[in-house]
């Protein structure tokens, strides 16, 4: 178990080799995004980094070294063992000095908590679901990592999931480090920031005056963009004339056009893909939309504070209690109601508290490390490989 982890991110004299492992790279990922931000941060303090990934969905980064091992089978949870046996396999010839997951799986130094309890969410679709062999899969994949006598130590990422952790695997709460959250300093608000909300505005056809409301994240269905558009199919007539719903990141659109069309409001829903300039979007609109089904986080929601912009979120978000906490905006309060959410839309677009929000927000990540997670995670890895290369300790094979 790693002690006395001081954060200072001061130079370290030893370099160390680092394998960091991902089931599936996606251009847009939060979990992805934080993944490269912490191997570079481990690269530019001189140790080496190889990324082991089944996948690669996007351009392979040219600095840092990627090593593709696709896992075969019909179904995901199948080609997700397959990457794991052949990972394991490789790492037992290989020596690294720390072995970093960003997926549950055995072998790991070091595990990033992006992902939910499996656990819980399995008691939730009951007994029959359980029994399936995809369930079986990611149960032991998540008990290698949290069981009682692992020693993975788990960089946590919120503290939303915690007890969950401990509730079905009895995990030694010692082997949590909780990390601030990362976001990119270009979320910040610019000085320019009218000059860039006029330019994108007149780019779309949108007028001064009227409401863009913003969605972003892959996972449509998770982050409750359907939510989303039923709320904004509620806006009064007038109000709704003048607001439109901009959806940025990559996930199937087709069944979310589908339900805006059969509500009526097809012309006010636009999908934007994913993209390279959210800073843009977060600058240029009215309110961060994220009604979330389930999130461990939400870090656009302190991307969206950092931008100014007021955020309207599920209370079930990770991050929600910075919203709160700064007076950032509103949350919807379990459980959930679509006209709470449809109260609290109209609202937020009609309320002079707006300015009052984007104000708080603002001030609230002035006075908060939502920066550093990069940082604080390398910090994390070093002191975890200096142990391991003190100790010593081998993976075990026969674990899947």
């Amino acid at each position: 178990m790693i002690q006395g982890i001081s954060g200072s991110g001061g130079p370290v004299k030893e370099r160390y080799r680092l394998a960091f492992c991902l089931f599936e790279y996606v251009t847009f990922g939060g979990m992805q995004r934080d993944l490269l931000r912490i191997a570079r941060m481990c690269i530019s303090r001189e140790h080496q980094v190889n990324l082991f990934c089944s996948a690669w969905k996007g351009e392979i980064p040219d600095d840092i070294n990627v090593s593709l091992l696709a896992g075969q089978g019909l179904a995901n949870h199948l080609r997700c063992k397959s990457f794991v046996k052949k990972v394991l396999k490789h790492l037992d010839t290989d020596k690294y000095d720390a072995v970093i997951g960003f997926n549950k799986m055995p072998g790991l130094d070091l595990y990033f908590a992006a992902d939910s309890c499996f656990a819980a969410k399995a008691r939730e679709r009951g007994f029959l679901y359980r029994l399936t062999g995809r369930c079986r899969t990611y149960s032991e994949l998540e008990r290698a990592v949290f069981e009682k006598d692992s020693n993975t130590e788990i960089l946590l990422i919120s503290e939303r999931e915690k007890g969950s952790f401990i509730e079905f695997y009895g995990t030694d709460e010692n082997r949590f480090h909780l990390l601030p959250p990362g976001i990119d300093k270009n979320r910040l608000a610019t000085t320019d920031a009218p000059e860039i909300r006029a330019a994108l505005r007149t780019e779309l056809s949108i007028g001064e005056n009227e409401n863009i409301i913003l969605f972003i994240g892959s996972g449509f269905k998770t982050k409750g963009l359907d939510r989303a558009i039923t709320a904004l199919s509620s806006l009064q007539p007038a109000l709704l004339k003048k607001t439109v719903l901009l959806v940025l990141g990559e996930d199937k659109a087709k069944p979310f056009l589908g339900l805006a069309r059969q509500l009526g409001i097809q012309d006010k829903v636009r999908f934007m893909g994913g993209r390279f300039d959210v800073p843009r979007f977060l600058m240029a609109a009215d309110l961060l939309l994220h009604p979330a089904y389930r999130e461990n986080t939400g870090t656009v929601l302190i991307e969206a504070m950092a931008a100014g912009l007021p955020v309207l979120a599920s209370d079930v978000c990770g991050y929600g209690y910075h919203v709160r906490n700064g007076g950032a905006g509103e949350l919807i309060s379990s459980p959930f109601e679509q006209e709470k959410l449809n109260h609290l839309l109209s609202y937020m677009l009609t309320t002079e508290k707006r300015a009052e929000w984007q104000e708080c927000g603002r001030n609230y990540i002035s006075g908060t490390d939502v920066f550093s997670l990069p940082e604080k995670a390398a910090d994390i890895i070093e002191a975890a490989a200096r142990l391991k290369k003190t100790q010593g300790k081998d993976l075990n094979l026969d674990s899947l």
